[in-house]
């Protein structure tokens, strides 16, 4: 009798806290906007190309059509930026109304820290060239390969006018160990949130426009993040709800130049600020 006991007692706080509300908005509290960013890309793929299935779901989806992203740009990897579709892709995301900013112009994904001082300058000279060559305007918002610099690059990149941006949350989709998916994509994106959500109830996020802008970091080579790209848009207004963060009337950036001044505003001003790092790479770098 006991143990069935038990067994009816246990069932019954796991149905409360199933069932229990999710928290709600505080009042006073501004509203949070996602602004969504991608590294690597774009795909040069000539087949089922991730970065246009990207596009396609930003411009038209059930959550928010027309959503405008920013895109931290490989230009020369002859996978991405250095290709004819990758070229392509390039002109698309600036006529569609994204924003272009810097990720690394070498051949490959290289660690800029790793990169000699003559390396690194010509990377960043011609990265910023090949990006105002699309948009006609420098660009002003870099993302390192590998998450990693220090006072070297940081130094050389506002050398170059880039401002250097991390992330909020991260959807640990890049091909760090060859895996693409993630089966804990839900529950991982909920509990970054959730630790922004602490910040955001401590005053420590900055206000732009009206709204509490946070990042949110996808990588546009993933084939699995492009079939999931409008599952991921639900899942971010879902856990926004689950942490108790009320999202503004459009949840995500669908001008430019809103998106960048929040981004500017969200850059790092300091090399030596402590920054947390997505998954591996805060324990690896940090």
């Amino acid at each position: 009798m006991r143990t069935w006991t038990a067994a009816i007692a246990t069932l019954l706080v796991l149905a409360a806290c199933v069932s229990a509300p999710a928290p709600q908005p505080s009042a006073g509290i501004a509203p949070i906007r996602f602004l969504l960013s991608f590294d690597d890309g774009p795909s040069g793929s000539l087949g089922v190309n991730p970065t246009r299935q990207i596009l396609d779901a930003l411009t038209d989806n059930p959550v928010q059509p027309g959503i405008k992203a920013l895109f931290f740009i490989q230009t020369r990897a002859p996978y991405a930026g250095g290709s004819a579709q990758g070229q392509a892709l390039l002109r698309r995301q600036q006529q569609d109304g994204h924003l272009l900013g810097f990720h690394t112009a070498t051949p490959r994904h290289s660690n800029h820290r790793f990169l000699s001082p003559a390396e690194l300058e010509q990377s960043l000279r011609d990265g910023v060239a090949d990006l105002r060559a699309v948009s006609g305007k420098p660009p002003r918002l870099v993302r390192p390969p590998f998450w990693n610099y220090n006072q070297r690059t940081f130094a050389a990149y506002r050398a170059h006018g880039l401002r250097l941006l991390l992330t909020d949350l991260s959807a640990n989709d890049g091909k760090t160990w060859g895996i693409n998916g993630s089966l804990r994509r839900r529950s991982n994106l909920r509990t970054q949130l959730a630790r922004i959500a602490t910040q955001i109830h401590a005053g420590s996020m900055p206000v732009v426009d009206g709204v509490i802008p946070v990042v949110v970091t996808f990588h546009d080579l993933n084939p699995y993040t492009a079939r999931h790209m409008q599952e991921y848009l639900q899942i971010l207004l879902d856990a926004a709800g689950d942490v108790g963060l009320a999202t503004a009337a459009k949840p995500f950036y669908d001008q430019r130049d809103a998106l960048e001044r929040a981004a500017l505003k969200r850059t790092l001003g300091d090399p030596l600020q402590y920054a947390r790092l997505p998954g591996v790479w805060n324990w690896l770098w940090n």
